[in-house]
């Protein structure tokens, strides 16, 4: 509540402050009517004077508008304010998920970050908007009625106190109940949202392989989980309900027997009694309304935890060890004794040290899970290595700004991620102020204009979400063509023409020519055909380089390179 309260409310008190005045404004109009109700029974009636009706009716009125005028503009400043806010919140949660590390992203589900972006600000709403305003007023409207009630009846009021003390001890103890309850709820719904973005996201695997039943199970599940999550909240809530309904109803009964008491015992008059039980009214909505913006208030700040624990972790660029500028990249790259695990006492990379000279391709093979990626995932500083060293121009990696870093560097992956929107507008993604002059070169260079042309809308066609409308080929050229714009003078290939056909091959191979020139390049492949004219050839594993040299050198060796050669020549 502190850092929620210092973070989020206080940089806006200005604005509070002048919600809380409102509010005391339109309490204080709201108690124009009761009492005016007591001089309407005690005075006017009595003494027939139609004028001081009609003077009463007149501040009635005046007290109704300045209330709708008070309610407008808080609707106006507070809630409104408080919507700026959440758009305001969840843009600087996204911009701090983008800049945290890959290792948070492989180990959170996509969809349950989308639910901490997007939900989890939501109840900022309660505590800048109408909700905190409400509570704080009506505190003050339930101490003014207080006051006013034990001037008109000591007694009457204090046997109303009673049963609203014992409400309230009960609503203390049901809001320290649900907050963490509200706490689980938040992380079950980003799980059951993260597995729901899975399965629209993979839909052709479940139904190529006939398991929406399974899925459907999977998800009921999680639902289930959700909804005995709300139950607990719920049958917490109804106590305070049931509660309130119960006490409130003794203390109006007693109320209804004093009250008449003291009126036949003539120490009481009717208007006395009228305005007693108004202005109780006033006293008892806002506590009862206290409960239901205690659990807005608990919910809100469970989700504000959440987003403050996310809020807290520390960036990649926010490393205190990287102090080093790369103004201008040449492109030497070297591994030093590097060994690296995913997790402890499991290494997968053992010592592992060599060098790719600037504007060289440098290209690794092995078998699946030798390592390779792991090597290019740490060239790319997407894994910082757990000894040793990766160096860019003789300057430890680990030491190295990111954004002076990255700026330089182009990725095709095997599984290239396209976004939904036109051809044009993901080939410029990396420079989108990029030249039409650049972006033609670049198609072209990538062979795209071969199959942009036949399209009716050539550029300007939507690929549907990830590049779902084109053949693995054309995502593949695509993603080659985006490289070759970014100019990058380190790029990284995962199996960048594994997903080809013969002919896309051969037209890949040649822009991928185009793309290495002057390029330092590090290759990940399994079509060792591909990588003949490499300057230099790793074979890699259990994590180990066990072979190294030019493909005609490692062929002339007879090893593991001549092996894995040989039998793709012969399938």
């Amino acid at each position: 509540m502190t850092q929620a309260f210092k973070t989020i409310i206080w940089p806006r008190r200005n604005l509070v402050f002048i919600g809380l005045i409102l509010i005391v404004i339109r309490s204080l109009a709201g108690l124009v009517l009761p009492w005016q109700s007591k001089v309407l029974l005690d005075e006017v009636v009595p003494n027939n004077d139609p004028s001081q009706l009609y003077t009463l009716i007149a501040i009635v009125l005046v007290a109704i508008l300045v209330q709708a005028i008070t309610s407008f503009a808080l609707t106006q400043i507070l809630s409104v304010q408080a919507q700026y806010l959440i758009s305001e919140l969840r843009a600087q949660v996204q911009k701090k998920v983008l800049s945290l590390p890959i290792s948070f992203f492989d180990n959170n589900k996509t969809g349950g970050m989308v639910s901490r972006i997007m939900s989890d600000v939501e109840g900022v709403r309660n505590l800048i908007g109408t909700g905190l305003v409400q509570l704080v007023g009506g505190t003050f409207t339930a101490i003014v009625s207080l006051v006013i009630l034990i001037k008109l009846n000591a007694w009457m009021t204090l046997f109303v106190f009673v049963p609203l003390s014992i409400f309230g001890y009960i609503a203390l103890r049901a809001f320290k109940y649900i907050r963490p309850v509200f706490r689980v709820r938040g992380k079950i719904n980003a799980e059951v949202k993260g597995r729901l973005t899975e399965t629209l996201a993979g839909v052709r695997v479940i139904k190529a392989f006939n398991a929406e039943a399974q899925e459907n199970l999977v998800f009921e599940k999680g639902v289930e989980r959700l909804f005995k999550n709300v139950k607990k909240s719920l049958t917490a809530t109804a106590i305070m309900t049931s509660s309130s309904t119960f006490l409130i109803g003794v203390a109006t009964t007693g109320i209804m027997g004093i009250g008449g008491y003291y009126m036949m015992q003539g120490e009481m008059t009717t208007g006395d009694f009228l305005f007693f039980t108004l202005v109780l009214g006033f006293m008892i909505a806002p506590i009862v309304q206290m409960s239901n913006i205690g659990s807005q208030l608990t919910e809100a700040l469970a989700g504000l935890d959440r987003t403050e624990e996310l809020m807290n972790m520390t960036a990649e660029e926010d490393n205190a060890s990287r102090t080093v500028r790369l103004n201008k990249l040449i492109g030497d790259v070297e591994f030093n004794n590097v060994s690296f695990a995913y997790e402890a006492g499991k290494p997968v990379l053992h010592n592992v040290s060599f060098k790719a000279p600037a504007g060289t391709v440098t290209a690794l093979v092995g078998s699946s899970g030798s390592g390779k990626s792991t090597i290019a995932g740490l060239s790319a500083t997407f894994l910082n290595p757990n000894t040793g060293e990766v160096l860019i121009d003789n300057q430890d990696l680990s030491k190295v700004k990111l954004s002076s870093f990255r700026k330089h560097l182009g990725v095709v992956l095997q599984d290239e991620f396209l976004f939904e929107g036109t051809i044009r507008e993901n080939i410029l993604f990396p420079r989108p102020n990029a030249t039409e002059a650049e972006l033609q070169n670049a198609i072209k260079a990538a062979y795209v204009n071969e199959f942009t042309d036949r399209f009716d809308d050539g550029l300007e066609t939507l690929i549907g979400e990830r590049g779902v409308k084109l053949s693995g080929g054309q995502r593949q050229r695509l993603a080659i063509a985006r490289a070759i714009l970014a100019d990058p003078k380190l790029i990284i290939l995962d199996e960048a023409t594994s997903n080809l056909d013969t002919e896309s091959e051969a037209l890949i191979q040649k822009s991928l020519n185009e793309l290495v020139k002057d390029r330092t390049t590090i290759v990940i492949a399994h079509r060792l055909s591909t990588i003949r004219k490499a300057d230099q050839i790793l074979v890699i594993e259990a994590g180990h380089i066990v072979e190294r040299g030019t493909h005609d050198e490692l062929i002339a060796n007879n090893g593991r390179y001549y092996d894995l050669y040989t039998y793709q020549a012969k399938i």
